[in-house]
């Protein structure tokens, strides 16, 4: 019994230690910054200059003729940090990470998707045969 009560505060330990590391990060200055980007712009992408996922992500906004603020993470010197941010806020610490009017919509699969569907256009204001000229 007594190494099962060891056992049974150990894990607890361990869930608040987690807990109270996730609401202080969630308040850190990368957090602010990420919370501050997306609120700031229509269309944010964090992303890496050299991802193959990012770069299709970011030709979807071509097409449609639309211009992302988009956060190079492999250029900045905080990039790891705002990256790990950025998975705190969405749960995944993947990129892109794609943002609309404030609203996460995912990766690259997940704006591709959005796209085809018509979902993305619905969501920028914009018409679906809304073509830039690549």
């Amino acid at each position: 019994m007594t190494m099962f009560r060891s056992i049974s505060m150990a894990m607890l330990l361990i869930a608040l230690v987690s807990s109270i590391s996730i609401v202080a990060s969630a308040s850190s200055p990368e957090a602010d910054f990420v919370k501050k980007t997306i609120a700031s712009h229509k269309i944010v992408i964090f992303s890496k200059s050299y991802c193959p996922y990012c770069k299709r992500a970011k030709s979807v906004f071509r097409e449609l003729d639309q211009v992302p603020y988009v956060v190079e993470l492999d250029e900045r010197e905080d990039g790891y940090s705002i990256q790990s941010a950025v998975g705190e806020i969405v749960g995944r610490r993947t990129v892109p990470q794609v943002f609309i009017n404030g609203k996460h919509i995912g990766g690259s699969d997940d704006t591709v998707d959005a796209h085809e569907s018509g979902e993305l256009a619905k969501l920028l204001g914009v018409s679906e045969n809304t073509k830039a000229e690549l």
